[in-house]
């Protein structure tokens, strides 16, 4: 049985994360690269990937559908069950590659990733 009041506490905690990220995002990628509030954004980017991972395990677990070895297989579990479509368990993916990048700082590398991805809607010439 999936854990009604959990899976809807991780959607309210990715809702709230959702409303201050749109609060403080800047309008151009430009402003972004140049912001202080650029670790801001990006920490709320991070916690809301986190949210989206622990409500796909909320239904993993309650649909039991098995123990995951890897964040990766719970998105496979929930498209292989019909919960999500195969194109949605890919994007969770590059969400989580996104998440990765960001607790990691991979050599400033985040700036560049959200720049090709257009991640906060900013519009950019893509390469």
């Amino acid at each position: 049985m999936i854990d009604r009041a959990r899976l809807l506490g991780k959607l309210d905690e990715l809702d709230g994360y959702l409303s201050e990220l749109r609060a403080i995002a800047p309008a151009t990628l430009e402003h972004y690269k140049a912001t202080e509030k650029k670790r801001a954004c990006e920490r709320l980017l991070q916690l809301m990937v986190q949210a989206v991972i622990d409500a796909c395990g909320v239904l993993v677990t309650g649909l039991r559908l098995g123990l995951p070895g890897q964040e990766d297989d719970l998105f496979e579990k929930l498209a292989q069950r019909g919960v999500i479509s195969p194109e949605t368990a890919a994007l969770l993916r590059q969400m989580r590659g996104l998440r990765n990048l960001l607790v990691h700082e991979y050599g400033g590398s985040t700036t560049s990733y959200c720049s090709t991805r257009s991640t906060v809607g900013w519009e950019t010439s893509r390469p």
